[in-house]
């Protein structure tokens, strides 16, 4: 077990990277990286980033439009939400999204009973700060997700590119709950550059969950060639990306602007897997299929 002296060095190490980064006002790719090869179909297996972690290309979420406990996926009710998640399950899509500010952790607990663990991953995120209300986190939503542990566990809507210093406790907590292995991975979501450009930097952050469209929807910078520099950086550091919005949170309708999203984002090389809202058996259908045809048309 790594003593508890290394996560503190890993926290001080962050905090200076981030403090560099302020004073040099931008990102730094670092060693390039191969970009991550095109899978053949939207639910063959991908690795996340350096983590050892391996999920479906396609993932489902359950927080659009969600806060206050609820959101799209949990108004849908106990027995639509399972139909949809059976639905993603049994074509293939093996990575769920979920949140306490979702009010989903039960709803998935429910939808995928049964199910053996090793079969799915299950990301999660907290909006804790210090050690005390992390853990206590960590323990509930075992609890309601009915898990013993929990694969990817993100600290929630970082918004400055100072987090770190403010997340300390919460940092050393999941570091030390990976090392009980209650955990197996920890990062980040962002809403903004300042955190983006962080995350990108930070040793703590091994997967980021990042809103990435062409059209610059619900993003940290309407600017979409800004955001994938960022998760260029990211990748090139052996990060785990996650996109996130692909669709804009539904703003994106058409079939041409959805098919030319998934396009550019698989286009990337960079995105080793990207979560859905779906909110029905259809959409599922529809995006698997589209997916598709956006791989194969970046190969072709």
């Amino acid at each position: 077990m790594t003593p508890l002296l290394s996560r503190r060095e890993l926290i001080g190490t962050a905090a200076a990277a981030s403090a560099a980064l302020a004073v040099a006002g931008g990102t730094n790719a670092g060693t390039l990286r191969a970009r991550r090869p095109l899978p053949k179909s939207p639910s063959e297996k991908v690795a996340l980033g350096k983590t050892g972690i391996q999920v479906s290309l396609v993932g489902m979420g359950t927080g659009s439009i969600g806060s206050g406990q609820a959101s799209n996926q949990t108004r849908l009710g106990l027995k639509e939400f399972t139909r949809v998640v059976r639905h993603a399950f049994d074509h293939g899509v093996r990575l769920f999204d979920v949140a306490d500010q979702y009010g989903s952790h039960v709803y998935l607990r429910e939808a995928l009973k049964g199910i053996p663990r090793d079969e799915y991953v299950i990301q999660t995120k907290t909006h804790a700060t210090n050690f005390a209300d992390a853990r206590s986190h960590i323990e509930r939503y075992r609890l309601e997700l009915g898990v013993d542990y929990i694969d990817i566990l993100l600290l929630h809507c970082m918004q400055k590119n100072g987090w770190p210093a403010d997340h300390t406790g919460a940092m050393e907590c999941l570091m030390k709950s990976k090392e009980e292995k209650l955990i197996r991975a920890h990062g980040t979501s962002c809403h903004g550059m300042d955190p983006l450009h962080t995350s990108a930097r930070n040793p703590f952050v091994e997967v980021d969950l990042a809103r990435i469209n062409p059209e610059g929807l619900i993003m940290d910078s309407q600017k979409p060639d800004e955001v994938a520099s960022v998760l260029e950086e990211m990748h090139n550091a052996g990060k785990g990306v996650i996109g996130m919005k692909i669709l804009g949170e539904g703003r994106i309708k058409t079939p041409e602007r959805k098919d030319a999203s998934l396009r550019f984002v698989l286009g990337l090389g960079t995105v080793n897997a990207f979560i859905i809202g779906f909110e029905s058996t259809g959409q599922v259908d529809d995006i698997l299929e589209r997916t598709q045809k956006a791989i194969d048309s970046l190969k072709a």
